[in-house]
């Protein structure tokens, strides 16, 4: 089973810190003053309601419709997670299409080319962005490390029974309910 990060939010007050962490843990300089509206690209997104907010992001479906429908196989499952291979990604968004979260997007970033001696050329490259479970990171997602409120939480098989035999043990215990039996 694929781990997921989830939000609960009851407890997230929409301060954003969880997308300043998942920045700076995605970025190749830890300098502040390198960032701009350009390339402050969050993985996830806190979403405001009328009395809630919440981080989404990739729930690392164990089908994974993006996945499904990428026609290069640039979005695989490794190591418990699904993960983007840049490399075979051409940013046709079709994975942003499928995925019924709303957690993938394609986002372009610049490429400096040395054509010749002299010739200097920049293009853009679309890449398809989603959470990755900060992979590359030993102390795993960075936007739970940072969260105040803890609101955010790793689910892995475990954690999963665990939530799915307290719903049960409400279910059976809800008097209000009339016995049908």
């Amino acid at each position: 089973m694929n781990k997921f990060i989830i939000a609960d939010p009851k407890k997230c007050i929409g301060c954003r810190t969880c997308e300043i962490a998942c920045v700076m843990a995605h970025a190749e300089s830890q300098e502040i003053a390198t960032f701009t509206a350009a390339n402050f690209v969050p993985r996830l997104h806190v979403i405001r309601g009328m009395n809630l907010t919440t981080p989404v992001l990739c729930r690392q479906c164990e089908d994974a419709p993006c996945a499904n429908v990428c026609p290069n196989g640039a979005i695989s499952r490794l190591d418990d997670r699904v993960q983007v291979l840049q490399e075979r990604c051409i940013g046709c968004k079709t994975c942003v299409v499928a995925c019924p979260y709303g957690a993938m997007e394609v986002v372009t970033k610049p490429v400096f080319r040395q054509n010749g001696a002299m010739l200097k050329t920049t293009s853009e490259k679309a890449e398809a962005h989603k959470c990755d479970l900060c992979s590359e990171r030993e102390n795993g997602p960075a936007c739970m490390e940072v969260c105040p409120t803890n609101a955010l939480h790793c689910v892995d098989r475990e954690m999963l029974q665990e939530m799915s035999a307290e719903k049960r043990r409400r279910a059976a215990l809800d008097n209000t309910s009339p016995l049908l039996f």
